[in-house]
């Protein structure tokens, strides 16, 4: 019953900008944390990004701090990554997923949904 959609992902040139969202069905929005993640071929997948919605905290990991922004719509149960000053590293297929932990969110093992995924490409 828990649904959780990426969308927004495209080609882009280094150094410009995209909007990924991810909208989530079948939960009670407020207790769950909210996380991005991202894989490259032949890469592990690894944590982007995560809010919290209940207490409206944000994290991020240092290879995007300063770059990315993540927001939610509570209303339309949706998370928004904003995503700036792209790199050709950032090319990744890019997920979000749910917790119910406020705790150790970089963990994906804390994570007990997640979406389909949408691909983003930053060209050099």
């Amino acid at each position: 019953e828990v649904q959780l959609v990426e969308s927004g992902g495209g080609l882009v040139e280094a150094g410009g900008s995209l909007r990924l969202s991810c909208v989530a069905s079948g939960l009670s929005f407020d207790d769950w944390t909210i996380g991005w993640f991202r894989q490259a071929p032949g890469k592990e997948r690894e944590w982007v990004s995560s809010i919290s919605i209940i207490e409206d905290d944000t994290y991020f990991a240092d290879s995007v701090k300063g770059r990315f922004t993540i927001s939610s719509d509570n209303a339309k149960n949706t998370v928004y990554l904003q995503m700036n000053s792209l790199k050709p590293e950032d090319t990744a297929v890019y997920y979000c997923a749910a917790s119910r932990r406020y705790s150790d969110i970089y963990d994906r093992d804390n994570y007990d949904y997640w979406g389909q995924g949408t691909q983003v490409t930053v060209s050099s």
